[in-house]
């Protein structure tokens, strides 16, 4: 299947690249820890799930069964296009090795080109907070 071979070669979303946690459900939090993975608390007590997640093996979860609701939830900017049929998966493959060189070429570094990449190809409408 396209989407889960764009999914398994990219893993933005769970390495911490995309975002620094994931909401969770108070009935999410029992299962994750039985899992052994680290949940968290914000300061106003909403549980999270920090990123990168402990549950991903390279780009594979690790926990996909269990995972949470919005995880299940979320489609990416390229996946949404890709189910759509507006890129082939070839090109959004393309784009996800493009975003990983990015990355890799950044040494950590992360300016404004890879920061746009990043809001144009993956975080689409979740686009990063800039304002201080």
């Amino acid at each position: 299947m396209p989407l889960s071979t764009l999914c398994l070669r990219c893993g933005l979303c769970c390495d911490g690249t995309l975002f620094t946690h994931v909401p969770l459900r108070s009935t999410e939090t029992g299962p994750l820890k039985a899992l052994g993975l680290p949940v968290k608390e914000r300061e106003d007590g909403t549980p999270i799930l920090p990123q990168r997640c402990a549950a991903l093996d390279g780009r594979k979860c690790t926990a996909y069964a269990a995972r949470p609701e919005e995880c299940r939830r979320y489609h990416c900017h390229l996946f949404s296009a890709l189910s759509e049929g507006e890129v082939s998966l070839e090109e959004a493959l393309s784009v996800v090795d493009g975003a990983h060189a990015l990355l890799a070429s950044a040494n950590g570094e992360r300016g404004p080109e890879v920061e746009d990449y990043l809001d144009r190809h993956f975080r689409g409408r979740h686009r990063r907070n800039t304002a201080q």
